[in-house]
């Protein structure tokens, strides 16, 4: 994994900029910086107003592990060109039928965990995360939590930053939500920037010649193929995104001779 900002690498950057490209965004921990509590996450003004004059200038769409409706709350009117929430399940997967399976979920995971300090059950209709940050056995509450997972049945469960997220087993992912919208928005390449292990969906693609996958934060073992320092490294890659897409239409408002 190679620091995208370092020297040589942001040429890859640029070649992709110059493309018809989708950029693709995480939320909480890729625009936003983690919080202690999830309902406070926003972001930063400079992200905010990078982000807004990205959208005016590439298809630019959010892909997060949020429900949809809580996401587009935190944008403040950004005219992304698409959100979508619950991991990839929002839009096209919505239904009644996964809605009904998840609220099955909820009594049996509060009636295993409701004896545990610091455990949170969010609730996300078509998803549930059960938040550990503010246990101070983190260890004895992952082992708890990973049991009353397993009592649910056969679900998809995705780990994060001390976070269980417990979807549907037929449930889409971030990597086909992704290949999706860069359909629908008629895009030859995509940028994604991600930070989690829910995000592995679209790192995991290998796609070099039409996909570039940035992580915030190294980690090994991870199938980006690039990454950031840190989430506030972010705001800096939006930027070299934002001066590489207004050079490239400044030359061609250059005129003929010049």
């Amino acid at each position: 994994m190679k620091n995208i900002l370092l020297g040589p690498n942001r040429q890859v950057i640029e070649e992709f900029a110059r493309s018809n490209v989708l950029l693709a965004f995480d939320f909480d921990g890729t625009l936003s910086p983690i919080v202690a509590d999830p309902a406070r996450a926003r972001m930063r003004p400079t992200t905010s107003r990078l982000l807004n004059d990205l959208a005016i200038l590439y298809p630019c769409i959010v892909i997060s592990g949020r429900a949809q409706a809580d996401v587009l709350g935190r944008l403040d009117g950004i005219p992304v060109h698409g959100v979508i929430g619950n991991h990839g399940v929002e839009p096209w997967q919505a239904s009644e039928r996964l809605a009904e399976e998840v609220q099955r979920w909820r009594p049996l995971l509060r009636k295993r965990l409701s004896g545990l300090p610091g455990v949170r059950i969010e609730d996300k209709t078509l998803s549930v995360a059960v938040h550990y940050r503010h246990s101070r056995e983190k260890k004895k509450a992952r082992a708890a939590i990973s049991e009353a997972v397993r009592a649910l049945g056969d679900v998809r469960v995705i780990g994060g930053k001390q976070v269980v997220n417990v979807l549907p087993k037929a449930a889409s992912d971030k990597g086909a939500a992704l290949l999706e919208e860069r359909e629908r928005l008629a895009c030859e390449k995509a940028i994604y920037v991600g930070d989690d292990d829910t995000d592995e969906d679209v790192f995991a693609l290998d796609q070099p010649a039409s996909l570039l996958t940035i992580r915030v934060g190294a980690k090994t073992g991870s199938m980006a193929s690039y990454y950031v320092r840190s989430q506030v490294v972010v705001d800096e890659l939006l930027r070299f995104l934002l001066e590489m897409r207004q050079r490239s239409e400044a030359r061609l408002e250059l005129p003929v001779g010049r």
